[in-house]
C-alpha cells in the first residue's frame, strides 16, 4: 500500500493524542458530582485527566483499521509506542539534569518523573488495549460485511477501553488501594472511555467516508495474520 498524506495525518493524530494523555494523565479529576459509595467500592471513582484526549487515540485507531486495515493500523499502533518511549527517556534524562531551581526540579519531577510501575502499566495498557480495539473492529468488518459501522467502533472500544483500564489500574495501583476502589475507578474509566466514542460516532462516520472515498480504498483484512508483532507485513 502507497502511504498517502492523509493516512500520514491520522497516523501523526494518534500519536499525538497518546504522548498529550501520557503527560498530562498525573492530574486527577472529579466529575463534579457527589459519588455513590458502598464500602470501599466508589463511583463515579477519579479520573486522570487523561481522559480529555486519551480515548480520540481508539478513534483514529478505529479509523485506521476501518479504512486501511489492520496492518497498517498495527504499523502505527507500535510507532506510538516508540514515540511514546522516547518521549519517557527524554523526560527523564532532562530530570536528571540539575535545574537552577530546586522548585523547579520538584515540580518537574512531579509531573514528568514516571515510576516503574506507572511505565509498565501504561505500556503494557496501551499495547494490549490498542491491539485488541483494532483486532475486534477488523473482524467484526468482516463478520458485518462492512455495514453498521457505529457497532464495530463500539464494539471494539468496549473490548480495547475496558482491557486497557483494566490493565492499567490494577497494575498501577492493586496492593495500594482497596479492591472495591480499584472496581469503581475502572468501572468509571471504562464507562468515560466508551460514552466518548458513541458520542465522537458522527464524526468518526465523517471521516471514515471522507477517507474512503478520497483514498478509494476500504481494506478488509480476509487473509491478515493479526500476529501483533509481524510490524514489517
Amino acid at each position: 500500500m502507497k502511504i498517502s498524506n492523509r493516512f500520514l495525518v491520522i497516523g501523526a493524530l494518534f500519536i499525538t493524542c497518546l504522548i498529550t494523555a501520557n503527560i498530562i494523565a498525573v492530574k486527577l479529576i472529579t466529575l463534579g458530582v457527589e459519588p455513590i459509595r458502598h464500602g470501599g467500592f466508589q463511583f463515579p471513582g477519579p479520573l486522570p485527566a487523561a481522559i480529555v484526549i486519551f480515548p480520540l487515540s481508539y478513534i483514529f485507531g478505529d479509523i485506521l483499521t476501518e479504512v486501511y486495515g489492520y496492518r497498517q493500523a498495527r504499523k502505527v499502533i507500535w510507532l506510538g509506542f516508540l514515540c511514546n518511549l522516547i518521549a519517557v527517556f527524554a523526560f527523564w534524562v532532562a530530570g536528571q539534569i540539575p535545574a537552577l531551581d530546586s522548585d523547579v526540579q520538584s515540580a518537574y519531577e512531579r509531573i514528568l518523573g514516571y515510576t516503574p510501575r506507572l511505565l509498565v502499566a501504561s505500556f503494557l495498557a496501551y499495547l494490549v488495549g490498542e491491539f485488541a480495539n483494532s483486532f475486534v473492529l477488523a473482524k467484526m468488518k468482516i463478520k458485518t460485511k462492512g455495514r453498521f459501522l457505529w457497532s464495530r467502533t463500539i464494539g471494539s472500544t468496549l473490548i480495547g477501553e475496558g482491557l486497557d483500564a483494566t490493565v492499567f489500574i490494577i497494575i498501577a495501583f492493586g496492593g495500594m488501594l482497596s479492591w472495591p476502589l480499584i472496581g469503581g475507578i475502572i468501572l468509571t474509566h471504562w464507562l468515560m472511555k466508551t460514552a466518548y466514542e458513541v458520542v465522537a460516532t458522527p464524526f468518526t462516520y465523517w471521516v471514515v467516508n471522507y477517507l474512503k472515498k478520497k483514498e478509494g480504498v476500504d481494506t478488509y483484512d480476509y487473509d491478515t495474520n493479526f500476529n501483533p508483532f509481524l510490524v514489517t507485513r
